[in-house]
């Protein structure tokens, strides 16, 4: 995957007991640690609703950060108590679409001979590029990816889906790495800020840096009480 302009990143911020939990002090701290102007909260996280008296508390925001609202009840939110948001709903959710994605994919992929073959991955392009720029230039290297059958084929997709060349690795890896990916991204978005103050983020855009960056932000999510507080933020 190419490297994310800075202003399209999502960041989830992550609060120590007692510290001010809203979208202020989430910005504030995004923006001293990543060394950045101006964010703007992201309504990524599905509200959880409680058994029973659901149809109660969907309705009143106590716990959550700047909501979003569907015939007036809650539905998701920029962040809140970590017992308020569905994680595991996001997490499903976003599974699903990427499976159906990935299944459209390969279907289309295997639709012609000169696109069932896998490509070669932006990565080997770019290390070409980074070894001796003289010799490949950045828009050269980018020439060749884009010049594969495989990858024009996804360039040139038009139906309900669009594909990512630069998610190639993901796709290539089958169904299960792919949904992966996606699920573990609705979740943590592209970097994590501890409770600590710790900035956890991607070695590189390689699929292998950032399933391990990944799964080390959900592992802290996870240790994580229920009472923590969380806000996602995009860098504007």
């Amino acid at each position: 995957m190419p490297i994310k302009p800075l202003t399209d990143q999502v960041v989830t911020v992550c609060f120590a007991p007692g510290e001010d939990a809203d979208w202020f002090s989430a910005s504030e701290k995004a923006e001293r640690l990543l060394n950045v102007t101006g964010t703007t909260p992201s309504r990524r996280y599905h509200v959880r609703h409680r058994r029973f008296i659901g149809w109660i508390t969907c309705f009143f925001t106590y716990y959550l950060l700047d909501t979003a609202r569907k015939f007036g009840a809650i539905t998701k939110a920029a962040g809140g108590r970590k017992g308020r948001l569905d994680l595991n709903g996001a997490a499903a959710a976003a599974a699903t679409e990427a499976r159906l994605r990935w299944h459209a994919w390969n279907q289309y992929m295997n639709s012609t001979p000169a696109t069932a073959r896998p490509a070669r991955l932006w990565e080997d392009f770019l290390a070409q590029h980074q070894a001796d720029p003289t010799k490949i230039t950045l828009n050269e290297a980018r020439r060749r990816f884009h010049a594969q059958p495989r990858v024009i084929a996804m360039l040139a997709s038009a139906g309900v889906h669009e594909f990512d060349p630069y998610e190639l690795a993901a796709y290539q890896a089958g169904e299960h790495a792919y949904a992966g990916l996606h699920w573990r991204i609705a979740i943590v978005g592209d970097l994590l800020i501890t409770a600590e103050g710790k900035v956890l983020k991607a070695a590189s855009d390689n699929m292998a840096d950032r399933l391990v960056f990944l799964n080390q932000a959900i592992k802290y999510l996870r240790s994580l009480k229920s009472s923590a507080r969380l806000c996602a933020v995009t860098i504007a």
